[in-house]
């Protein structure tokens, strides 16, 4: 049987038998005395500012950081305990951050619910309202605030709520545990986001190499405006404009096009379970289901952890390294990010945690591009990465963006096939980190001249 999927693509090693058969376990450390750690930005758009102070007392599920800002989150402690400190801390990118820092009592005392604070059990109407509170991101990793993904311009009406259930980056198993463990929860925060589009399609789009979630979510879904759809087993079919073809058969626009352009709103497995549980029972965003795995990891594990712990207590649940790690990575191998450090926190964004040994993590010589044309049968995007990397290498920046430089998913696709192991994703990130900065120079100063007249 032919399954939905989009043009190019790789098939990496999956990996995911280390830890796809673990249930979820949840570590909450009862221990007074342990320091948690929050930073200011857990989100695109801007940072939080606390909202409490240095000696505060803070109880679990209570607001510590917000802004007025519309494209931003609210941040909760996961923890009752004292603010320590506000101060900078590294983070799992290697920069420094303003953080907010407990200490832990070890009780888990509870601020008031987010229904308590509502007064009236929450109607369709409240969702949204509910969502913001909550600090609910995009938990597939672009961390995207949800109640902006929700409140789309009147003149684009939505027909499809997808829920990204591929998980098709290697390694990670932690969206197929809460399918196979939570699917009654899944499908009704499905339900909840259909509520405020009462004429869209809901979807669950799974790769099919997660049988038993599919037919486990076959199984309980009774909504006839919910849709099981199996997909195709290639990555990145997880990446938000390559599920919407398989699903929809739309082309979303190229940057600045959403997914509302064309009728979408693409909602995490992770993320969907959360408006489940803020709708329900009035729950912030303080806890996240993390998979920890990795060929040196001793006891790979999928872990409901509370937000603000430090890498480290997860990989020593696991059980620690069995060899010193190669690579460390915050995430998959494909789009995951370097570690230089386990003393950093899990934010809203970790979703998995992967330790490679030397047989794994074998790092080849760069060496000059053969022009073999891999990587541009391999790009989800149509674009044609040697000439991007050739106009990075060269700064020439112009024939970057012009290219559609812009338009990189950094999805890592190209630097798979590439037989010289070019550094291909790292040059986009540059190219496009150049970019963004001209462009915002060019606003200041447009900012400036304006001001001035």
């Amino acid at each position: 049987m032919n399954l939905p999927t989009f043009l190019g693509g790789v098939h990496p090693p999956e990996g995911k038998t280390l830890s796809e058969g673990k249930a979820i376990e949840t570590l909450r450390p009862t221990s007074s005395g342990q320091m948690f750690v929050y930073p200011l930005s857990q989100h695109i758009g801007a940072p939080c500012a606390p909202v409490v102070a240095k000696g505060d007392r803070v109880l679990a599920g209570q607001k510590i950081a917000d802004t007025e800002a519309f494209v931003s989150a609210p941040i909760y402690s996961a923890v009752s305990g004292t603010v320590k400190d506000i101060a900078l801390k590294l983070q799992v990118a290697g920069k420094f951050e303003d953080c907010i820092i407990i200490e832990s009592d070890g009780t888990y005392e509870k601020a008031p619910s987010l229904i308590d604070e509502l007064g009236h059990k929450p109607q369709p109407s409240d969702y949204v309202k509910l969502i913001r509170d909550a600090g609910i991101v995009g938990l597939g990793g672009a961390c995207f605030p949800t109640h902006v993904k929700l409140r789309p311009p009147k003149d684009k009406p939505i027909k499809w709520v997808i829920v990204n259930a591929a998980e098709c980056e290697p390694y990670l198993t932690c969206d197929n545990r809460i399918m196979l463990e939570e699917p009654d929860a899944l499908l009704k925060g499905l339900e909840y986001a259909l509520a405020i589009f009462p004429e869209a399609e809901g979807v669950i789009g799974i790769e099919n190499n997660k049988p038993e979630a599919i037919k486990t979510l076959t199984e309980h879904n009774k909504n006839p405006k919910i849709k099981i759809q199996p997909l195709t087993v290639k990555y990145p079919q997880g990446a938000e404009k390559m599920l919407i073809k398989a699903i929809t058969g739309q082309e979303v626009p190229l940057v600045p096009a959403l997914p509302a352009d064309v009728g979408c709103i693409v909602l995490n497995v992770q993320t969907t379970w959360q408006i489940f549980r803020t709708i329900e029972y009035g729950e912030p965003i303080t806890t996240r289901v993390i998979t920890v795995t990795g060929d040196i990891v001793a006891s790979p594990k999928n872990l409901r952890v509370p937000l603000g712990i430090s890498v480290k207590e997860l990989l020593d649940a696991c059980g620690g390294f069995t060899e010193e790690p190669v690579k460390l990575l915050a995430g998959g191998p494909m789009m995951g990010l370097a570690m230089r450090s386990i003393d950093v926190p899990v934010v809203k964004g970790t979703g998995g945690l992967l330790a490679l040994g030397k047989k794994s993590a074998y790092l080849a010589e760069e060496s000059a591009c053969i022009r073999c044309g891999k990587c541009v049968e391999v790009c989800p995007m149509h674009l044609e990465p040697t000439l991007l990397d050739h106009a990075v290498r060269q700064r020439d920046y112009e024939t970057f963006e012009g290219h559609g430089g812009m338009n990189c998913i950094e999805c890592g696709s190209c630097a798979f096939m590439c037989p010289a192991s070019r550094h291909l994703v790292q040059s986009y990130k540059a190219g496009k980190d150049h970019v963004n900065q001209e462009r915002r120079k060019a606003a200041a100063k447009a900012k400036e001249k304006a001001e001035a007249k």
